[in-house]
């Protein structure tokens, strides 16, 4: 009878230690995109609380939609980031090395570029030698400050959802 006890007794132990090591399972991702933002509420619309860069690993809390609600680590910003931005893959970077090894593949990056990396868009260029890149590549380097963002969506009164601004 003893041991009966003593097995429930252990089996319930074994049970809550599963199901605490389970609710404490935090997922980690990395930042797949050259830089990108932490937003108070999930829509690009929403106000910017932190900045990220490729390679960061940040601590998912909930997901919504195609929003995924992240915190730094360490204990820093929390908010709401694009799930385009993110990759469960984890992103090392090596310094000093002419290939920085990384999570993602070439193809995966060529993606998150649009599909042109250098060597993608030599080629492109190789068999379509009348098109002229000059203005795509000035395009390249604009910037659009988030304020100058919102202020050209309210001017045209383009209309958000519920929830803050476009998915």
């Amino acid at each position: 009878m003893t041991y009966i006890r003593f097995m429930i007794v252990g089996l319930v132990l074994f049970s809550v230690l599963c199901v605490s090591m389970h609710v404490n399972a935090e997922e980690t991702m990395s930042v797949q995109v050259k830089e990108s933002e932490i937003r108070a509420t999930p829509s690009f619309l929403g106000k910017i609380v932190a900045k990220v860069v490729y390679g960061d690993r940040v601590i998912v809390s909930e997901k919504n939609g195609s929003w995924t609600k992240v915190s730094l680590k360490g204990g820093g910003s929390q908010g709401w980031m694009h799930a385009s931005a993110l990759t469960t893959k984890r992103i090392v970077l090596k310094s000093g090395q002419t290939n920085v090894l990384t999570g993602a593949g070439q193809d995966e990056l060529a993606l998150a570029g649009k599909g042109f990396d250098d060597q993608v868009e030599a080629s492109f260029a190789k068999q379509n030698k009348k098109l002229d890149y000059t203005w795509i590549n000035m395009m390249e380097t604009f910037k659009v400050a988030p304020e100058a963002m919102n202020a050209f969506l309210v001017q045209g009164e383009v209309g958000a959802p519920s929830e803050g601004g476009p998915q």
